[in-house]
């Protein structure tokens, strides 16, 4: 029987893409690892690989097609010894394949059925799930998705007494949650941090007045009207999130820049041989990094209904680029040199702004930077990316007249810095610490390198 290719979920948050372009035709032979399309999501443009080999009988989504839904039927795939004949559009849907988390590890205690392995971030979870060892009373197997069965262990929800409502009698996610919706917190506290994505950007773009409303307003006026993208729409919900969620305070400091200059100087000569080049925001990553490690109790972000400690220090460091930002994440930052956080931080940042960033490369961290002192601004409050503890906004190194230990007035380049922290994760006198332990390595640059 033909099977569906559908529209695969490229990110846990992805509730849809834009199709750009197919690589394949109709009546091509595909094998295993051969990239099919290329699909935008709201953060990047991902190529798709077949994971079965067959031929394309039919392409059903066209190139450049926006808003195509996360398992949509995007191609059929014909296999051996089928033609394009054994499509029948009014026939049942036939063997669906989703490649959305290709990455995932099978369930292991199923034993799997033919097609593309469903992922446990699929918010839809409807889709092909292997039967598991759990049977019903006449000893028949149930057919569990992984991700419900998941959900179903951690609530203790028992799966023989629930009747499946997805695709043969499946037992889906719905069906799990409808059975335990008097569970306790820490199965709703779960189960809001998976789906909170999503409303969250339907609850942005329905804040203030209507697009009708803000039209009337300027009738008469000449305005150019720019839709949404995925990413404009992504930011809208996560900043909205941020600030109407997260309990911001902010601490400010400023500091003295000049030992950090004449250090980063001299590194950059004697790197020169090796083609690298130092900048400032590389010493703010490391100083931040170990930073988190000397008050490691402000390394942690908020998850619902607790805090959750982080051992590493993933920083993660804002990067503009066209219609939006990228928050790559340099993972395990406090163990590497600044030779390498410069290199990595470059490379990423270049394919920040070519959008070729995979998701794991932007997503986690506790720690986020922010840095506009390029762009001459002295300071400014960054809104914290959830669900991090904190976000460094960092302004320009300005020449300023500083009173020095002796009392004597001076000249030194001061950059001030302002710590956005949530407070239900950083208390204040922690932040302090935090922000404190971040001046200190960077007015030390020195003792970044013991």
């Amino acid at each position: 029987m033909p099977i569906e290719i559908l529209m695969p979920a490229l990110s846990p948050t992805m509730e849809e893409g834009t199709l750009a372009k197919w690589l394949v035709s109709e009546g091509d032979t595909v094998s295993s690892g051969d990239i099919l399309c290329e699909i935008e999501t709201d953060k990047a443009t991902m190529e798709f690989e077949a994971v079965d080999e067959g031929t394309i009988g039919k392409i059903l989504i066209q190139d450049g097609t926006e808003g195509v839904k996360v398992n949509a039927p995007i191609a059929v795939l014909l296999e051996e010894g089928e033609s394009a004949d054994d499509i029948d559009a009014s026939a049942p849907a036939p063997k669906a394949k989703d490649t959305s988390a290709k990455e995932d590890a099978p369930d292991q205690d199923a034993t799997p059925e033919k097609g593309y392995g469903r992922g446990e971030s699929d918010a839809n979870d409807t889709g092909n799930a292997a039967p598991v060892s759990p049977k019903e009373s006449d000893g028949k197997r149930l057919f569990v998705t992984p991700l419900a069965r998941r959900i179903a262990a951690d609530k203790g929800v028992d799966l023989t007494a629930l009747s499946g409502s997805g695709p043969h009698g499946r037992i889906i996610k719905a069906d799990v949650e409808a059975a335990s919706a008097s569970d306790s917190p820490k199965a709703k506290s779960a189960e809001a941090a998976e789906t909170s994505s999503a409303p969250a950007a339907k609850a942005a773009l329905a804040t203030g007045p209507s697009a009708d409303a803000v039209m009337k307003m300027y009738e008469g006026r000449e305005f150019e009207e720019i839709s949404l993208n995925g990413m404009r729409k992504t930011i809208a919900a996560r900043l909205t999130e941020a600030k109407q969620s997260i309990p911001h305070f902010y601490l400010r400091r400023d500091i003295e820049l000049d030992a950090l200059l004449k250090f980063r100087g001299e590194l950059n000569k004697q790197l020169e041989a090796r083609d690298v080049k130092l900048s400032v925001n590389d010493f703010i990553i490391k100083a931040c990094a170990l930073a988190l490690q000397t008050v490691s109790d402000a390394n942690a972000v908020w998850a619902g209904d607790r805090i959750l400690k982080l051992k590493p220090s993933d920083v993660a460091v804002a990067v503009a680029i066209e219609g939006g930002l990228f928050t790559p994440v340099l993972k395990d930052a406090e163990m590497k040199s600044l030779s390498t956080l410069s290199a990595e931080m470059k490379d990423l940042a270049a394919r920040a702004r070519d959008r070729k960033l995979a998701p794991h490369e932007y997503q986690g961290g506790s720690f986020a930077i922010s840095n506009l002192g390029m762009f001459g601004i002295d300071n400014f409050d960054a809104v914290i990316n959830p669900p991090h503890g904190a976000i460094l906004a960092v302004g320009a190194g300005i020449k300023k007249p500083v009173v020095g230990k002796d009392g004597e007035l001076a000249v030194a380049t001061v950059m001030s810095v302002t710590l956005s922290v949530d407070h239900r994760v950083i208390d204040g006198a922690l932040g302090a610490q935090l922000l404190s332990a971040i001046k200190d390595n960077l007015e030390n640059p020195m003792m970044m390198l013991a």
